[in-house]
């Protein structure tokens, strides 16, 4: 069934349960903007849709005792899904275009680090990492894309790394996993530029992050880590003002600077002396 909740624009967020994808999910709501949140954990996400829906409630309360109107309740939609598994990827996209028909925000958010040597690491854990990181983006990208540039309107942001610009030993695969993202996010938008499409991409790199990335990755930054919050509102509003590739933070601009001017191998051998103090 196609719905059109209060003619309000649509944003789909993955990996909404937590850090970035979930403050993210926070300001949009602020905005007036009906979610479509995803990600494992149930839980999480009633946690969040309860914690929304009250702001709402309260935001509207007080517009009422100060005759200020307010855009009314957004609709928060949940849909628990695995990313790491190609089947519940599809499956999410389906749902959401029956319900929405088409949707006009896709933040492809959900993701996951792990640190070690290569000869150590867990084969399992990458493969999933890749299917969270690459796959998942990969297919939804694709599948939203294709109904946007047919409606001609749209906007995606696939959420990637500053590990995006460099080798990352002793985390090999999540630093090529962003490679990935990052490069297909460039892909598509001369893709769209030369279709002459109005449906828009972005690209956000930010460096360490105060997440719960760092728990599963089993890291500690020596750097200071932005906040979720931070990031969140400041992607959101880059996003909004069609901005391609995002970095928040002058010091992750001075790391892309460097990745791009510094020889790979010796770019190689910092990164790997950086990746060890994580330890």
């Amino acid at each position: 069934m196609n719905m059109n909740i209060n003619k309000k624009p649509i944003a789909l967020v993955t990996g909404a349960s937590s850090g970035i994808g979930r403050d993210m999910a926070r300001y949009l709501n602020s905005l007036g903007y009906n979610l479509i949140i995803t990600a494992r954990d149930e839980d999480k996400l009633k946690k969040l849709k309860q914690e929304l829906e009250e702001k709402k409630l309260e935001k509207k309360e007080l517009s009422e005792k100060s005759e200020v109107k307010t855009n009314g309740k957004a609709n928060i939609d949940i849909i628990v899904a695995d990313l790491a598994k190609e089947e519940e990827c599809i499956s999410l996209y389906k749902q959401v275009k029956e319900k929405y028909k088409n949707i006009d925000i896709l933040i492809n958010n959900a993701g996951f680090g792990l640190f070690g040597s290569f000869l150590e690491t867990d084969l399992e854990t990458e493969l999933d990492m890749i299917n969270v990181n690459v796959k998942a983006v990969h297919i939804l990208a694709k599948l939203f894309m294709q109904d946007m540039v047919k409606a001609n309107r749209g906007t995606i942001l696939n959420v990637a790394s500053v590990a995006g610009f460099m080798p990352g030993p002793l985390m090999a695969t999540y630093y090529c996993t962003k490679n990935y993202v990052f490069r297909l996010s460039e892909a598509l938008r001369e893709e769209l530029k030369k279709k002459k499409s109005d449906v828009k991409i972005s690209v956000l790199c930010p460096g360490p992050v105060d997440t719960n990335f760092n728990k599963v990755a089993k890291v500690k930054f020596n750097l200071k880590e932005a906040s979720s919050e931070y990031v969140a509102k400041y992607a959101i509003d880059k996003l909004l003002k069609h901005k391609f590739l995002i970095i928040p933070g002058f010091s992750v601009k001075m790391a892309r600077f460097f990745s791009k001017i510094t020889p790979d191998n010796i770019l190689a051998k910092v990164c790997y002396h950086m990746q060890e103090k994580k330890r």
